[in-house]
């Protein structure tokens, strides 16, 4: 089966990770890691092999804003998921693409479409 790309998810409710991960699957892509805290998303954005990054906005009350810096900093396509009606100062003023908690599988997928992620390409063994 091919992938549509690999997926760092940045979530901190255990619940809502074990969900986004069922819908990317459902949707073709795979989820190299998933991050419940600051310094582990941190920390998995800077080893993993990912294309793109989903960002809860608040992780256990710490910002994911430096979590998109080092996004930005790598040239990774990301877009923020919260539940909150207003956003922080510095993620309104990123640009971004908000993903409003709860999502369907629809909207999930338009988000990722947005990302223009680049089709996995199958590599030939000569």
């Amino acid at each position: 089966m091919d992938i549509n790309g690999k997926i760092l998810i940045v979530e901190d409710d255990a619940l809502l990770a074990m969900l986004l991960e069922d819908m990317l699957s459902e949707l073709s892509y795979e989820v190299s890691g998933t991050a419940a805290r600051l310094h582990e998303a941190l920390t998995l954005a800077s080893e993993l092999v990912f294309d793109a990054a989903i960002l809860d906005v608040s992780l256990a009350g710490e910002s994911s804003l430096p979590v998109a810096k080092m996004l930005d900093e790598k040239g990774k396509p990301y877009f923020f998921a919260t539940g909150y009606g207003s956003l922080p100062d510095g993620i309104a003023a990123s640009g971004r693409r908000v993903l409003n908690k709860p999502f369907q599988l629809h909207q999930l997928q338009s988000a990722l479409a947005g990302l223009k992620l680049e089709p996995a390409v199958a590599v030939q063994r000569t």
